[in-house]
């Protein structure tokens, strides 16, 4: 199946509004460059496009100018767009920086305890060692 697309870009080139059009199909990539005088209307550019479209001169066709773009999954276009337009934080700078501070000492508390249940299991072990020893002693 090939696929072709044309597109018209108009831009400022001083002193006068030029049109770039570009049409893409299985050859390749060919522009052509219109000249326009003053800033042309959507209108005007629509029926100037109709009217001359066959003398344009095209480009000789760039191999390899064509990209295909596969079709985005819709799914995943509405999480992406929803993940933008979610503000980034809740709340202002000084909740955003009260709420670090609150998971920076949730962390500091939880190695703390870890270190403390460590400390303990080896004072057991030691305890449990040392009775153990206590035991076979007297033999």
């Amino acid at each position: 199946m090939c696929v072709s697309k044309a597109s018209l870009t108009v831009y400022f080139e001083p002193p006068f509004w030029v049109g770039l059009y570009q049409r893409e199909d299985g050859d390749g990539c060919r522009v052509c460059k219109v000249t326009f005088g003053r800033e042309p209307r959507d209108q005007e550019v629509l029926e100037w496009l109709l009217r001359n479209y066959r003398e344009l001169q095209f480009s000789p066709p760039v191999a390899g100018a064509q990209k295909s773009t596969p079709v985005p999954n819709p799914k995943r276009l509405l999480r992406e767009a929803r993940k933008a337009v979610q503000p980034t934080g809740k709340g202002t700078k000084a909740q955003q920086a009260l709420q670090l501070q609150r998971e920076q000492q949730k962390v500091q508390r939880q190695a703390d305890s870890r270190e403390r249940r460590e400390a303990e299991r080896e004072r057991k072990l030691a305890l449990r060692q040392e009775r153990h020893r206590q035991k076979h002693r007297g033999h």
